[in-house]
């Protein structure tokens, strides 16, 4: 088991930054990156630390992703940003992605009894799918790691500078 450099506190395999003093530690392998130094995950000031808050704007979408965004000591933290910015975007695509089954779910429903349990199928895929990707993105923030979502992590990662 690895060892914080700074303060000797024991660390968990792949994490981003230690538990006790959250000084950034080697990344643990390619997906989940730690986030870069600037974006250390410390206290946020109004109670939460960075990574409770990164875990909140995944958790209660799409309320929690905008007021981190606009309330005062989160909306100053890269790495709260980060993961508002991605949650909003995830948010976005899934909705977008919802409306594309919407109409595949009518043309399916032409076909009697095949058609609905097709498209019963395709909802249960994408629910299921969708509810993966986001207990993984929370795990992760909570975690202090910075996983970028496929094209949607760097469009959050310009957004939040």
């Amino acid at each position: 088991m690895a060892v914080c450099a700074k303060c000797g506190a024991a660390l968990a395999e792949g994490v981003g930054f230690c538990g006790s003093c959250g000084t950034p530690v080697a990344a643990g392998g390619p997906g989940p990156t730690a986030p870069p130094a600037a974006w250390a995950a410390a206290p946020a000031g109004g109670g939460l630390t960075s990574n409770v808050a990164g875990l909140l704007a995944y958790l209660f979408w799409p309320i929690t992703c905008v007021l981190f965004l606009v309330v005062e000591p989160y909306n100053k933290d890269k790495f709260v940003r980060f993961h508002s910015f991605q949650a909003r975007f995830l948010g976005i695509a899934a909705f977008g992605v919802a409306i594309v089954l919407g109409v595949i779910t009518i043309v399916l429903m032409l076909i009697p009894w095949v058609g609905a349990a097709l498209a019963a199928l395709l909802w249960a895929v994408f629910v299921l799918a969708v509810l993966g990707l986001v207990i993984f993105v929370m795990y992760n923030a909570y975690n202090n790691e910075l996983y970028m979502i496929p094209f949607i992590g760097q469009l959050a990662a310009k957004q939040a500078g």
